[in-house]
């Protein structure tokens, strides 16, 4: 039994509360990080519903990677322009940042409040592995799409070293990108800046001796603003601004803010709600929300109507190929780390091989299978057969 196959459906084809509906669940269910949610959009908007063609959905992996910011939320809003304009971009933002900034605050409450966080360790024992089966499916579904002729196949194998020896991933993007677009010979266009990355909007930070909401909201604003690459980065940022120059925070409490961020599911960004209610209660979980994600809409409501304009020039789409590639080799090695920290014992390596063959033979809703997996970590912890 295989999942529908569709054509694109038309842009009126899809209704707000659709986007809603979808990005909520998304929002809520998404474990992981970028790679994994990803994964799950391409299983959603692709395959599910037909709402984008493979390539159409490459196109905007590769461009949420050329600008500062949330990954997957970047892709989230792109979708919801790409289906219904501008109030689809926000109906899909929010609906996919609302859930994890809702649970995230929860969890920031319960810190404030007890002075720990509640032991939720058995949930990603038992997703990380379904998690990791989903997201090697995803790639396998895009790879003959991003590297279909044999130079984009070694670009990808190259950008999987380079990146996996430690190269800033910027590098390998913009040097795929520009080797794709010099090897595909035409005359480079005038017009070639369209290309680059917007210029991030940096926000005022002086220095700061007290935490005040809109003070919080600079801060927040800034990094929203600048930010290229993983939590990790996002975790640098953070303690360079929040611990060493304004010494809000804590080393102890940065890690436990970083740690809820992965462990909640939808953006790793919503560690700034923790932060937030950490620092100035709801009204401070709100703000600093507000103040991460705001760039996201504003460099997605100017890059998304460039990338039809991107795939009519011959050069800049040959950019974009290149992108691509290396965006799939990313996730490649994001993945393999992910299995690292995923596959440690027989109990998630079953879990893994099970997921990935329901997915080839009977492509369920990747929603349920990370219940499923959180359902079987729960009951393997409750019988102390989890580690």
């Amino acid at each position: 039994m295989t999942g529908p196959v569709h054509p694109e459906r038309s842009r009126g084809a899809t209704s707000l509360l659709e986007l809603a509906t979808l990005f909520l669940r998304l929002g809520t269910t998404a474990f992981g990080g970028p790679a994994a949610h990803i994964a799950m959009m391409q299983d959603e908007v692709v395959k599910r519903r037909g709402w984008l063609t493979e390539e159409r959905f490459l196109d905007l992996v590769g461009a949420v990677n050329l600008i500062p910011g949330p990954n997957s939320t970047e892709l989230a809003i792109h979708i919801g322009f790409e289906r219904r304009r501008w109030a689809g971009l926000i109906v899909a933002g929010v609906c996919f940042i609302v859930p994890a900034m809702l649970i995230t605050g929860a969890f920031g409450w319960a810190y404030v409040t007890w002075g720990t966080l509640p032991a939720v360790g058995w949930v990603l024992y038992g997703v990380k592995p379904v998690i990791l089966a989903i997201v090697v499916q995803a790639i396998w579904s895009l790879a003959p799409k991003a590297a279909r002729t044999t130079w984009l196949r070694l670009l990808g194998a190259l950008a999987v070293v380079l990146v996996a020896v430690g190269v800033n991933e910027l590098l390998v993007l913009f040097g795929a990108g520009a080797l794709t677009m010099i090897g595909s010979r035409p005359k480079v266009p005038g017009k070639l800046s369209q290309l680059l990355p917007l210029a991030p909007v940096a926000a005022a930070s002086g220095a700061v001796s007290q935490v005040t909401l809109p003070s919080l909201f600079f801060v927040f604003l800034k990094t929203g603003s600048v930010l290229f690459g993983s939590g990790y980065v996002l975790l640098a940022f953070l303690r360079a601004d929040l611990v060493q120059r304004l010494g809000w925070l804590t080393e102890a409490q940065l890690i436990d803010a970083s740690a809820v961020g992965q462990l909640t599911p939808g953006p790793v960004f919503t560690t700034a709600t923790f932060i937030g209610y950490l620092l100035a209660g709801p009204g401070g979980a709100l703000i600093a929300t507000l103040g991460i994600f705001l760039p996201a809409f504003f460099f997605v409501a100017l890059s998304g109507p460039l990338i039809p304009r991107i795939r009519k020039s011959p050069a800049a789409s040959a950019f974009l190929d290149g992108v691509n590639v290396a965006s799939l080799a990313l996730m490649a090695v994001v993945t393999a780390q992910l299995g690292k920290a995923a596959l440690i014992d027989p109990w998630t390596i079953a879990l893994c091989v099970v997921s990935a063959s329901l997915l080839v033979k009977y492509k369920p809703n990747a929603t349920w299978l990370v219940l499923g997996g959180a359902a079987v970590g729960g009951l393997l912890h409750l019988a102390g057969w989890a580690r």
